[in-house]
């Protein structure tokens, strides 16, 4: 990667696109993947690991506003949440945003993909590092998971893809959702990014969904387009009580200010039940989805 050039981010086999490098961050390894962190004239800042696109500046705050507000604002009262991965911070600035919440615990394994984060991108974090309520666990999640002896109101799953070799590989598998159920409170909530839900690559997110019904009773998967991935991209609501469909657009308004959530640059109360609203090759595609297991788990091929 050099400046001045472009960087090639292949999808797949068939499809590869070029962002030029205008400035170059960081670039290394740390323990567990490949970092690398550039400008882009259009995107900002950029992160990507192990060659995958995560987070850009000009679109960080749809991805992270639409993975933890549609789950908070559908609990009753979340006061314990769980993050698992989220190295950018980004998922915990949003936690935190939350007066309601009383401790917001994050897991990671990379301590030095945080460091690295907090050093160039101190603004997907805006702080909440450092917030009182934030407990920072350096730690594997399947050995946390396993250990761990406290229920939560709200898990919020913001890993990477699961790629060979990945640290995420095991942690999109019924056995770890299922570990995650055991300490998720009876009326609590689970929510997870899920991968791209374009036309064609699709099965990832199909099968997320596919083995969460295998666990929770009301399963809705919800998606976004995300213009720095150029692809819609989806997410998936998973719980044994609370349906995000069947509560009314007053409720999650009066909830959004009673919870003083401010400053935010894409979601709404308003836009919450078309996030739900799938088309109808994706309703298709959930019903081809197979259940991952600890044999048998998803993996991307690079």
């Amino acid at each position: 990667m050099e400046e001045g050039f472009y960087f090639a981010e292949r999808f797949t086999e068939n499809i590869i696109r070029n962002i030029k490098v205008d400035r170059i961050r960081y670039e290394g390894k740390t323990k567990y993947q490949y970092v690398q962190l550039f400008d882009n004239k259009i995107l900002g800042k950029a992160l990507f690991l192990d060659k995958k696109i995560q987070s850009a500046a000009i679109d960080e705050c749809v991805f992270h506003e639409v993975l933890v507000h549609p789950a908070l604002l559908s609990h009753r009262l979340p006061r314990r949440v769980l993050i698992i991965g989220g190295g950018e911070g980004a998922t915990l600035r949003e936690v935190c945003r939350y007066d309601c919440v009383h401790r917001a615990t994050m897991v990671d394994i990379d301590k030095e993909l945080i460091r690295l984060c907090q050093e160039h991108l101190p603004e997907w974090s805006a702080g909440a590092f450092s917030n009182p309520k934030t407990r920072v666990v350096y730690a594997n999640a399947l050995k946390y998971v396993l250990e761990c002896k406290q229920e939560f109101d709200v898990i919020v799953s913001d890993l990477t893809e699961p790629v060979e070799g990945g640290p995420s590989v095991n942690l999109f598998t019924h056995g770890f959702f299922e570990k995650l159920s055991q300490i998720l409170k009876e009326d609590g909530v689970l929510v997870l990014q899920s991968g791209s839900t374009d036309l064609v690559y699709n099965r990832f997110f199909a099968s997320c969904a596919r083995t969460l019904e295998q666990i929770f009773p009301i399963v809705r998967p919800y998606w976004t387009f995300m213009f720095s991935f150029c692809s819609p991209w989806g997410f998936i609501f998973a719980s044994r009580k609370e349906d995000p469909l069947k509560i009314d657009e007053k409720i999650i308004k009066k909830r959004f200010q009673d919870r003083n959530i401010k400053g935010l640059k894409f979601y709404h109360p308003g836009i919450q039940q078309g996030l739900f609203a799938l088309p109808l090759y994706l309703q298709k595609a959930l019903k081809k989805g197979r259940v991952l297991t600890e044999k048998e788990p998803f993996i991307w091929e690079l």
